[in-house]
């Protein structure tokens, strides 16, 4: 059990202490908007008692979608960066379909 532990810290150490620098940095930075994404749309459906999807969320998504990507990018990740570019393509959509949208309804109004 010992030899587990001291492995497990061992580890631990060089995945958060030893490898840290400003790429890791940059990497929580990303991680922490796109998890923001989330606050903002709970936030949101909280106080409109159903679920929603705010605008903010999908500027948080492509901002966080856009540096996670840059980190997968420098990590070549193929795998996270497939995921992050794919993703990227939705969120842009979504927001080119609300501003599109917007303009129509003040148009039309």
């Amino acid at each position: 059990m010992t030899d587990l532990f001291n492995n497990l810290a061992s580890y631990l150490h060089d995945v958060f202490v030893i490898k840290f620098d400003g790429w890791v940095v940059l990497g929580f930075v990303a991680q922490g908007f796109f998890t923001m994404r989330f606050v903002v749309q709970w936030i949101a459906s909280e106080r409109a008692r159903k679920s929603v999807i705010p605008v903010a969320f999908w500027f948080f998504s492509i901002g966080g979608g856009v540096l996670l990507l840059v980190y997968a990018l420098y990590r070549k990740d193929p795998v996270f960066i497939a995921g992050q570019a794919l993703g990227l393509l939705v969120y842009i959509r979504n927001l080119y379909f609300i501003i599109v949208n917007g303009r129509q309804a003040s148009a039309d109004g």
